[in-house]
């Protein structure tokens, strides 16, 4: 007998269907990706407008929009000066956001970043060597040969740690412990380097270590975008894998996923990304760790918007901490790897202590 009408008006609506639960869960996250991209416009914007030489919002946008229509000098503060260091630390932050979320996914450590492995300080002594003896390759301008090796220091440590990883297995804690390693031989030799320096050359070498923007230019943005197209599509590529392999390494074979192929790939692509900006920038800590936790936080562990939205995040970051460069001390430009280092070390610290309490 079929209930009462009561009854039936009564009844409770079926609940949604998987399909519907999962369009919801899409849709938030892009909203979530649409909001992190705004964001990122307006802190590059203000990135802009602060300096020395202060700019209105409407001469901005009329010189974005119609160069030159408010004068020469205004067009050479923005299209020469402000607008490519601004791009530069937006691009610089997607790279390194991009580079430690790959990173802690292939790892398995929520505190590893591109310079867990020692990459940073690799390049670091590239450049080291470079500014101490005074290499000068022909046909390149100094800064360039000091992002050449610096970049070439980099591959080389990755690549060390990929001939280890096939030696002895490519397990997280052979790759991680070994890259510990690195870092402190690294850090000694740099320190070494230094020792012997001119007062003249230490003075450059300890400049460029802070991390800097005050290089940027359109031929260096335009080499660090190229290598972020090209590296986030294969990264997307490979977004179901890596978030199979974010449950488990077992979870992740037991669907197909070849584990140690998939590592390896996903640590050249984190070499390639970090080589870049840091010889381009110098050392800029903490973005690779900030950024992917952000992320994390925001769109979960799905990596098809965790990938986008932690090199979203990492520009965010990064660009903001330029901003705050330039305004922290009135008439003078901080390096920006000081801002960021403030800004990281309480964040390292209290996701340090965090996981130590997810243990007890």
């Amino acid at each position: 007998m079929s209930p009462p009408a009561h009854a039936q008006a009564s009844a409770p609506e079926s609940s949604p269907t998987l399909a519907q639960q999962y369009r919801r869960f899409a849709w938030k996250r892009v909203v979530i990706l649409a909001a992190l991209g705004l964001a990122l416009l307006l802190a590059i914007l203000g990135d802009i407008m602060t300096g020395p030489a202060d700019l209105a919002l409407s001469d901005l946008l009329g010189e974005l929009i119609n160069p030159g229509s408010h004068g020469p000098i205004n067009e050479a503060i923005v299209w020469q000066i402000r607008l490519p260091t601004a791009v530069m630390a937006a691009l610089v932050g997607a790279a390194l956001g991009l580079a430690g979320a790959e990173m802690q996914t292939v790892l398995n450590n929520a505190l590893a970043s591109p310079f867990t492995l020692g990459v940073g300080a690799a390049a670091t002594l590239g450049a080291s060597l470079v500014i101490i003896l005074d290499v000068a390759l022909p046909g390149l301008p100094p800064s360039y040969t000091i992002a050449l090796m610096a970049f070439v220091f980099a591959a080389l440590s990755i690549l060390a740690i990929d001939a280890v990883a096939s030696l002895y297995g490519a397990s997280r804690e052979v790759i991680v412990l070994f890259g510990i390693a690195l870092v402190f031989v690294l850090n000694a030799v740099n320190a070494l380097v230094q020792f012997v320096a001119s007062p003249d050359a230490l003075q450059q070498l300890v400049f460029w270590t802070m991390g800097s923007l005050s290089e940027a230019s359109w031929e260096r943005v335009a080499i660090i975008a190229s290598v972020l197209v090209v590296c986030l599509p294969f990264a997307m590529r490979r977004a179901w894998a890596l978030t199979a392999l974010r449950a488990g390494e077992d979870h992740a074979r037991s669907f197909g996923v070849p584990v140690t192929r998939l590592r390896r790939t996903a640590l050249l692509r984190v070499s390639l990304l970090a080589a870049v900006a840091v010889a381009f920038v110098g050392t800029i800590g903490f973005i690779g760790l900030v950024g992917p936790h952000m992320a994390r936080l925001a769109l979960g562990e799905d990596h098809r918007f965790y990938l986008p939205g932690s090199a979203l995040a990492g520009a965010l970051v990064l660009s903001l901490a330029a901003t705050a460069s330039e305004s922290l001390v009135p008439g003078l430009v901080l390096p920006v790897g000081i801002v960021t280092s403030l800004i990281g070390i309480p964040c390292f610290l209290a996701l340090l202590l965090g996981q130590r309490r997810g243990q007890e």
